[in-house]
């Protein structure tokens, strides 16, 4: 992790001679889930929309892929409309035949609408659940099969939250999206079991600093972590057996104090700041939303999740 942690570090899997896909990866959490689990020796697809920076989205599937290569790592831009079925397909496809399997999928793109039901028409009910649902399903779909015919095992991990109710108020179809991408996993969990393959969810437990974060002024960046804190809980749950791992919905928090790292504070944006909690019991319930900044916010694809 950037700047280091003052206790124990959380553990990094070798992932040497396996294949990741990362949606969502020009930018944010995805890019530096990429980034990292190329760190860990893993060849990487960098699959977004995003071919060229843009003043409110930075970054490019092509920055992605010049930073892991310039670390000594392998990577593949595919760009990608994950509204598309031909073209999720094809993300698959053209990772198999560059790099000959797929090992690992992130699905981390999101799409964010922030509104109650009332003020949510159907363009904007349908871009949430085909970007961050419909998506994810179809990634799944199309890397399963080389994942089940190489009979080598395999993780798909979807960035939702774990099943709390009390995401629905005031973003119904957004929760709804989100919520569905843990039901995915959770189900996908039981169904490839007996392939080897692990699949689970991941969630920040307070909220992280990415585009999402900043766009929608998600709180101040006193109240951010540092975008590492989901990146090493990921890594951390790759490194454990998938017995331990597959079929639950974690939260960051969680999943490093399994891997005994316990002491939070070096991932605080601002030292000493105070992390807003979105999720879990130190979300009061969900009162941080009145804590933090313009949570409605206009809608968009920010590649990644908030």
């Amino acid at each position: 992790m950037s700047g280091g942690l003052p206790g124990a570090l959380p553990p990094r899997p070798d992932l040497s001679g396996k294949v990741a896909i990362v949606t969502g990866a020009s930018r944010g959490i995805g890019k530096l889930i990429a980034r990292e689990l190329a760190g860990c020796g893993a060849a990487v697809t960098v699959a977004a929309k995003s071919e060229q920076a843009r003043e409110l989205l930075p970054g490019s599937i092509h920055d992605t892929v010049a930073e892991i290569e310039a670390a000594g790592g392998r990577a593949l831009a595919v760009r990608t409309d994950l509204r598309q079925e031909q073209e999720v397909e094809a993300m698959v496809a053209r990772t198999v035949e560059h790099f000959g399997r797929v090992d690992i999928l992130v699905n981390n793109a999101g799409a964010l609408w922030w509104r109650p039901v009332a003020e949510t028409p159907a363009k904007r009910f349908d871009l949430v659940m085909d970007v961050n649902l419909r998506a994810s399903h179809l990634a799944a779909h199309f890397a399963l099969a080389p994942m089940i015919e190489r009979g080598e095992g395999g993780w798909i991990v979807n960035l939702s939250p774990p099943m709390d109710l009390g995401l629905l108020p005031g973003k119904t179809g957004y929760g709804i999206s989100k919520l569905g991408m843990t039901m995915l996993a959770l189900g996908l969990a039981e169904e490839v079991r007996r392939h080897g393959i692990g699949a689970f969810a991941l969630w920040p437990a307070t909220v992280v600093e990415s585009q999402a974060s900043i766009n929608h002024q998600l709180g101040t960046p006193d109240q951010w972590r540092k975008a590492e804190v989901l990146s090493d809980a990921l890594l951390a749950l790759l490194s454990r057996p998938l017995t331990e791992v597959s079929g639950r919905a974690w939260l960051d928090e969680e999943a490093l104090a399994g891997a005994g790292v316990t002491d939070l504070s070096a991932y605080s944006v601002v030292p000493g700041g105070e992390p807003l909690y979105i999720h879990g019991p130190k979300a009061a319930g969900g009162l941080w939303k009145d804590r933090a900044g313009r949570m409605g916010g206009a809608a968009s694809k920010t590649g990644e999740m908030p």
